[in-house]
This record gives structure tokens, sequence and C-alpha cells, in this order.
């Protein structure tokens, strides 16, 4: 399983206490994912299609105990591409009062375009909120990839309204167009550990900090390694210019006329081609700093420019 899809599998799980956090939490499935079928006589019933067994239980219990309205469920099979399950939830609402205890018609009997403000009263009503989007149209990208966490809506007031609230909990959510639909989506990794926090989807935040720490480590790891590798091979092209300025000097003829001191440098250097400064300082006697060798080789450097 997906790490999103084991993340909603935990979320699916939960149970509030309160009833009002229920009813955020059926309301959010159902906005998310639903549609609402008209009949004769104010017979209606609210389809919701999840590939989510979990996420499918969920909503027919929460019917059942919370609107206390019948439901079923449909198991269908995609026979197309990916032949996975796909559950169909029917809730069948009384009347227009459970639509607008849901967020789906307001008070006037007009649909509701963003989220109902007697729905988020409370913290937990918004925490409850959240879950039950992220549950129907959420997803999470696996932390040892990249750091992505999105809920898709089908309008820009409810995207806003989502924005909104993600906002209230201090989480950087931004929204961007994506065809017919509006994308709520949250990039930065501190702030979707604390989203999988606020939601109560506690065993998955383990799992994405541990990835977080691994993938950190491995990216120290990493940069120390170019770091090393990037001064290795300056100290490598160094000592290859270093000799070849000796021996242009040597072939001139001008060698034996160097001053003691650097013509000690310089055929140490032809001799131990792979040594370090300070390695070479500890050889010349009187033994010699870093510092000392360098200006040495640079002294070497200027005559065998001259030449």
């Amino acid at each position: 399983m997906s790490f999103s899809g084991t993340a909603k599998d935990e979320l699916a799980r939960l149970r509030d206490e309160k009833p009002c956090c229920r009813l955020a939490e059926i309301a959010a499935l159902i906005r998310m994912d639903g549609a609402l079928q008209f009949g004769g006589q104010e017979n209606w019933a609210i389809q919701v299609v999840t590939e989510n067994a979990a996420v499918a239980r969920k909503l027919f219990s929460l019917a059942r105990t919370e609107l206390e309205r019948p439901a079923d469920i449909t198991i269908r099979r995609k026979m197309r591409l990916r032949k996975n399950m796909s559950y169909l939830v029917r809730v069948y609402p009384r009347d227009r009062g459970d639509l607008e205890r849901l967020g789906i018609l307001d008070g006037r009997g007009d649909w509701q375009t963003g989220v109902s403000r007697g729905l988020i009263k409370t913290r937990c009503d918004r925490k409850a909120y959240l879950r039950g989007a992220f549950l129907a149209g959420g997803s999470v990208n696996n932390p040892e990839r990249d750091y992505h966490l999105e809920i898709t809506v089908n309008n820009m007031p409810l995207a806003k309204d989502l924005q909104s609230i993600l906002r209230g909990f201090r989480l950087k959510a931004k929204i961007s167009a994506r065809k017919n639909t509006y994308v709520v989506y949250i990039k930065e990794s501190e702030h979707i550990f604390e989203f999988l926090a606020l939601v109560g989807a506690h065993q998955a935040l383990f799992a994405f900090e541990d990835a977080r720490i691994l993938k950190g480590m491995r990216n120290q790891v990493n940069r120390l390694t170019n770091c090393e590798t990037a001064n290795l091979d300056k100290t490598v092209s160094a000592a290859v210019r270093q000799a070849e300025n000796i021996r242009r000097i040597a072939a001139s003829g001008g060698l034996g006329r160097l001053p003691a001191g650097l013509r000690e440098i310089a055929e140490l250097r032809l001799a131990r081609p792979d040594c370090t400064l300070k390695e070479l300082g500890e050889m010349l006697t009187p033994p010699v700093g870093k510092s000392g060798v360098n200006h040495r080789l640079r002294r070497i450097e200027e005559i065998a420019g001259d030449i």
C-alpha cells in the first residue's frame, strides 16, 4: 500500500467522541467526493465513490450512526488500466434539513459553494473537517521522494475555505488550478508533518519523520562527500600544476640555480606528487608549516611563469 493509502487507512479507523466532529467529518467526506441524485417528491440520494475500503466503511458507518439514515455499499471492479476495486456508497437523506446539516444547501435552500460556517465552529470541528477532506480528496507523497500533500476540490470557493482553515492552523497552503478542479496543496515538510499530527495520523506521522530524518542524513552525507571530492580534485590539480612548473624550470637548466629552500621543496614535490602541503612541510629540514610550503611553491610558479 502507498504511503498515502496507509495514512488514509489509519485515519479512517479514528472515531471522534463529539457528535459535532463526526458531522463535520462526514460532511467533508460527502462534499469532496459526493454527487447528489434527485428523485421525485424530495427523494434524494448522495453517492460517493472511493477506492479505499476503509473510507467507504467509515462513510457507511457515519451515515447510519450520525445521520441515522439508511446507506448501502456497492463494490465495483475496474476493468481498464489498474484492475482495482472501487466502492460506491449511497446515503439517503431524509429531507432538505439533512442536506443543510451536511453543508450541501444553505439556509435558503441554495447550493453551498464553500464550507458551511455551522460545520466548523470550533477547533475540533475544523480538524475533523480537514480529516474528512483529506480522506475523500487528498493524497500525500512518500517522503522518501519529495514533500507534497494536496486536497482536490471542484470549485474555488471551497478551495479558498480549505486554505483558510489550514492557515488558521498556521499551515502554509496554496491553491492551483488543474483542468476542471482546484488543488489545495502543502509543500513544506514541517507543515505536512503538522497536518498529519493535526488530523490524527500518528503512525503515518512517525513514518514520515523517520523518512525525513533518513533523507536528511543522506543529503548531509552526499554534501560532505561532494565537498571532500571537490577538495581532493583541487589538491590533485594543484600538485600537477606545481610539478609542471618545476619540470619547466628544470628543462631550462634553472633548477640548480634556485635558492636552497626552493630547490628542496621542488625536488620533494617531484618525488612525492601525492602528498599534501602539510605532509611536504613535515618532510623538510627543518620542518615548515603549510603556509610556508605554499609560499615557496608560489615563488616557483612565478619563476616558471617568467621562463
